[in-house]
């Protein structure tokens, strides 16, 4: 059987190995000339290799999939991140430390926030981290009704699992008030949570801040070479299974025609396929269908009614000549994994605000990450690299300015921001790149600049992503077509899951259109 893959984004590369290496016949269609989308790395100056979206790997960790695959065989080695996040000193007080090691972790929070809130951290990594377990194990597949309530709110529990079911559905912000007393403490899992997307203000984020719990049994890994390493071992294993990818030439519309589909490309050609697999944003999707004579009225009421939202960041690039120096603390502890550049909720919140205002944040909430730290590879001789992520920073402006007017002085803003914890960062920077959410829409195909690509709000995770009719991966009058990526369950980051349940689906209904047609019921 035929496959057309629409994108070249990690889950889109995932599907297409797990298909090539049950012997289906499998073409890659990128737009870009780089494969990966925002899993992807270039040089952005002369001897640094940049991450162009991500830079840590958590979930695909925990999937089995670079196992099922064999990508250490294609040259995919992952580093620890240990410690895997560090928030600065504050108002007299010493760094926290989130090592690997939980008490290594509880020692840093008894010096930093008090023996109370250690005693407590631990409580919460006891209970969250087989929590967050079972979360994984239920993004390993498709989000039916049944492994979702058996993952996430343990109706298997002797008390029916209402309790458990109260705690996953509650705010973020709730469930750190009712396990800790430190507000600094609370604001670094916030911001940890809050890298999915939505302020812990939010019903239902209570999963994404006990995902913390699990970096104690595997913390996020750098890929050795830059993040784009792990969909150069993708491709490199989709190629070995004779497949193929081909970059520089856009899908511009996708058309049924019988029992096969007609996709088309921007130089041209038309390639007929038995199933495609469509690894763009799901608007992008809907796009290619109205192209090529899908129900329009249709697709407008889909379009309607899936969330983009205001935009989530922006992030700077930095070439510099050294790390930052973080008062009182030494640079294998700030420099190895996430840098939780905050000390109250309050900033979170009043950023998030602002962004729904269509407003600048007052003061930029920063996610330092300075990987040639772990990977000297990726920055020349004397130099380092760092990635500073930002939230919240709204795609359209209420004020109507342009962002390609104010790129420099919001990055320049992100290194003050940078400086005030680490005074002199700014006198190190020799060279930037700024990613505005303008940028990201141009440059990944990210909507809204949107890296989720669509809210990870209640209402558009799990069997509601992106829209109930559509959470399936398949799309409703639309046979043999399969969505993956962002777009689907289990939502942004890089996990690989959607990609490989898109591939288990068009196996098996390939398997089952190769039987008679009285068998098929």
């Amino acid at each position: 059987m035929t496959v057309v893959v629409v994108g070249s984004g990690h889950n889109a590369l995932v599907a297409a190995c797990y298909l090539a290496r049950a012997g289906h016949e499998v073409e890659v269609l990128e737009r870009d000339d780089v494969l990966g989308g925002a899993v992807s790395t270039v040089e952005r100056f002369p001897g640094h290799r940049v991450d162009r979206g991500s830079s840590a790997h958590i979930m695909i960790r925990h999937t089995g999939i670079v196992e099922e695959l064999e990508l250490d065989r294609f040259g995919l080695r992952y580093i620890d991140c240990d410690p895997w996040g560090f928030t600065p000193a504050h108002a007299g007080r010493p760094a926290l430390v989130f090592h690997r090691d939980l008490e290594a972790t509880c020692a840093s929070i008894a010096a930093a926030c008090g023996h109370r809130d250690a005693a407590a951290y631990r409580r919460f990594v006891q209970a969250w981290g087989p929590r967050s377990a079972r979360v994984m194990r239920a993004f390993g597949g498709g989000p039916t009704p049944g492994r979702l309530v058996r993952s996430f709110w343990g109706l298997d529990a002797k008390d029916g699992g209402s309790a458990l079911s109260r705690e996953f559905l509650q705010s973020g912000d709730a469930l750190l008030d009712a396990f800790f007393e430190d507000e600094r403490l609370k604001a670094s899992l916030a911001w940890f949570g809050a890298q999915s997307g939505p302020p812990m203000s939010e019903p239902g984020t209570a999963p994404m801040v006990g995902f913390a719990a699990l970096m104690h049994t595997l913390p996020p890994g750098r890929a050795v070479g830059g993040s784009g390493a792990l969909t150069t071992a993708l491709a490199a294993r989709l190629r070995s299974d004779g497949g193929v990818v081909t970059a520089g030439d856009a899908v511009v519309a996708l058309r049924r025609d019988g029992d096969r589909w007609r996709v088309r490309t921007a130089s041209g050609r038309e390639l007929g396929a038995d199933t495609v697999i469509a690894g763009s944003h799901v608007l992008t999707t809907l796009d290619l269908l109205r192209d090529g004579g899908f129900d329009g009225a249709v697709l407008d009421n889909w379009r309607r009614r899936i969330r983009v939202g205001p935009g989530i960041g922006m992030v700077v690039r930095a070439a510099t000549s050294a790390l930052p120096s973080y008062p009182g603390s030494p640079i294998d502890h700030s420099a190895r994994g996430l840098q939780f550049l905050v000390s109250d909720r309050a900033q979170l919140r009043r950023a998030h605000g602002a962004a729904l205002a269509g407003d600048l944040p007052p003061r930029p909430v920063v996610l330092a990450m300075s990987f040639s730290a772990l990977d000297p590879t990726i920055a020349p001789p004397g130099e380092h690299q760092l990635s500073l992520w930002a939230q919240w920073h709204p795609y359209r402006l209420a004020s109507g300015d342009d962002w390609a007017r104010l790129a420099r002085q919001e990055g320049d803003r992100i290194i003050a921001e940078v400086d005030s914890y680490a005074p002199g960062f700014a006198e190190t920077v020799l060279r930037t790149h700024v990613q505005t959410p303008v940028d990201l829409e141009r440059e990944l195909g990210l909507v809204g600049g949107n890296v989720m690509h669509v809210e990870m709000s209640l209402d558009q995770m799990m069997l509601w992503r992106p829209l109930p009719e559509l959470a399936g991966q398949r799309v409703p009058g639309a046979p043999g077509l399969y969505l993956t990526g962002a777009s689907t369950h289990p939502g942004g980051g890089v996990s690989g899951a959607s990609g490989r349940t898109a591939a288990a689906l068009a196996l098996r209904d390939l398997k089952r259109r190769r039987l008679p047609r009285w068998l098929r019921r």
